[in-house]
């Protein structure tokens, strides 16, 4: 009795340990600070650092408020105990171990088995003045879901400008963010309509996500016509001091359209008006949603 007694005693320091390596493990895999994600979560860093330390004896609310903070699931920051033999614990302990690329295969399969079908996000690409902000959130009206700018979310989620994470931070630093953004965002069961960087499509991580996981459309025109369409909008950052900027953006469109070109939809935005490349999306969404069935 006394030895059952005191392994129970110890079990929860144990447990504390493994949550706290959990905890920590999710943090740094979301590029957050111990102070960022105290801030996030409403709680003081010392005890953000006793909790990782495997100190900390932490309230279900507190952790429901860490879950939320690092845009994770409740389940997903409790250890599974490597003495739980159970089925149950042993899948979840398999899916820990996913790549993206094996969850969308699960997933995936899983639906099929299941006979469950989850609408697709719209990811747009294109580059600047392609019209993706414009086009994106009558789409979204239109198919009454929400619209979302992945550039705008990088920078509530860093708190700081593009600008200042490229020079700060790097383009790989960016890179990751992106990734993280995307991956989150298409991890939720509402599907989105989502406006990428022009550039998405030259990382092969991101843009393979969003192929495999979204009804991809590609808004293409014409070199003069994203130009223009910059230059309307107050932005002269396309000329600046540079002469042969017009034939750099006919040289990116080049070297790019490839990538673009694996978009399920390409809508010719030079051709076809607004509101006609709107109708196109949706009607291709929904088909898109029926073939998948």
């Amino acid at each position: 009795m006394e030895t059952k007694l005191a392994k129970h005693k110890h079990e929860p320091e144990g447990f504390l340990r493994s949550l706290g390596t959990q905890v920590r493990r999710l943090r740094e895999g979301a590029g957050q600070s111990i102070r960022d994600l105290a801030r996030l979560a409403e709680i003081s860093p010392r005890f953000l650092s006793e909790l990782e330390a495997g100190r900390g004896n932490i309230s279900v609310a507190r952790l429901a408020g860490i879950a939320a903070a690092l845009k994770q699931p409740l389940q997903a920051l409790i250890p599974v105990s490597a003495e739980n033999g159970s089925l149950r614990a042993r899948v979840w302990g398999l899916i820990e171990a996913c790549t993206p690329e094996d969850l969308e295969e699960l997933s995936e399969w899983l639906s099929a088995r299941q006979q469950k079908q989850f609408a697709k996000s719209i990811a747009l690409v294109g580059v600047r003045g392609a019209g993706k902000s414009t086009i994106g959130e009558k789409v979204a009206a239109r198919l009454a879901i929400p619209f979302i700018e992945l550039d705008a979310l990088i920078e509530r989620e860093a708190g700081m400008s593009l600008v200042e994470i490229f020079t700060l931070h790097g383009e790989a630093y960016y890179r990751r963010l992106e990734r993280d953004a995307v991956e989150r965002l298409l991890t939720g069961s509402s599907p989105v309509v989502l406006a990428t960087g022009g550039s998405v499509v030259t990382h092969p991580e991101t843009w393979g996500m969003l192929r495999r996981q979204c009804h991809t459309v590609w808004l293409k025109a014409r070199a003069k016509d994203h130009w223009n369409r910059v230059v309307a909008q107050g932005d002269l950052r396309p000329m600046g001091n540079n002469p042969s900027a017009r034939d750099d953006l006919k040289e990116l469109l080049r070297a790019r359209e490839p990538l673009y070109s694996q978009a399920e939809l390409i809508a010719d935005t030079s051709k076809y008006s607004i509101d006609e490349v709107v109708e196109m999306i949706a009607g291709s969404w929904g088909q898109s949603v029926v073939s998948s069935r």
